[in-house]
């Protein structure tokens, strides 16, 4: 029986990979640092902020205090929220329509590499901020998808003893690593990765328009 329902938010949600990879390079520039759309796909996409700069700088063989680190989080949020107050992140198809069709008695939570900050004021502009039972994001753990921590700290809050009982809906190779090397079962949505890339998944799906509660259902049987 399906125990709850976890959602990723970047690529889920809202079709905010595109924000986050310029966020990336409006603060990178002033460092004469760059990330390609390419490497950001191949690379950066399922990580969070933390962990995105600290492979970045390794890359390109440089070094980063904690300090800096801190502060180009912080101007990248900055930069973020403020596509986020322009209405550029956009809800992609039938994510938001699934969401309220759960029923109450079933959990829905949320498991991202984003800021807290970032995701919050998104969900109050879909009308979805009272849907979760549990959040899970960047700040609540120290390590980032594919790491299995956050979808173990998901289920801690959601007093799951049974990982299996559980689906995650991810859309990146690091999101599927994550949840099923947690436990969970996954239904992979083609919004960022074509199918190749996502075949770690239980089963995978061109969007979330075409899902219902009975397939996720079926997918924990």
């Amino acid at each position: 029986m399906l125990a709850a329902v976890i959602f990723d938010f970047d690529g889920i949600i809202v079709d905010s990979e595109p924000l986050h990879f310029r966020a990336f390079n409006e603060v990178l520039n002033a460092l004469d640092l760059r990330i390609t759309w390419d490497a950001y796909c191949e690379t950066y996409i399922g990580f969070d902020d933390r962990d995105a700069f600290r492979t970045l700088f390794k890359a390109a063989e440089k070094k980063i205090s904690a300090y800096e680190l801190k502060e180009l989080i912080r101007q990248k949020a900055a930069v973020f929220e403020s596509y986020i107050q322009k209405g550029e992140a956009a809800p992609l198809p039938g994510a938001v329509e699934l969401i309220k069709s759960i029923p109450v008695r079933l959990p829905v939570a949320l498991c991202s590499g984003a800021l807290k900050q970032d995701i919050l004021p998104v969900l109050e502009k879909l009308g979805i901020d009272n849907a979760f039972s549990a959040i899970v994001t960047a700040e609540d753990t120290d390590r980032s998808k594919p790491d299995p921590a956050p979808y173990r700290l998901v289920l801690d809050k959601l007093d799951i003893d049974n990982p299996a009982a559980a689906l995650a809906i991810e859309d990146t190779p690091a999101g599927i690593m994550s949840a099923k090397a947690a436990g969970l079962k996954v239904l992979a949505v083609t919004n960022s990765y074509d199918r190749e890339y996502l075949h770690a998944a239980d089963a995978i799906t061109d969007s979330l328009e075409r899902v219902n509660r009975t397939l996720l259902e079926d997918l924990v049987l």
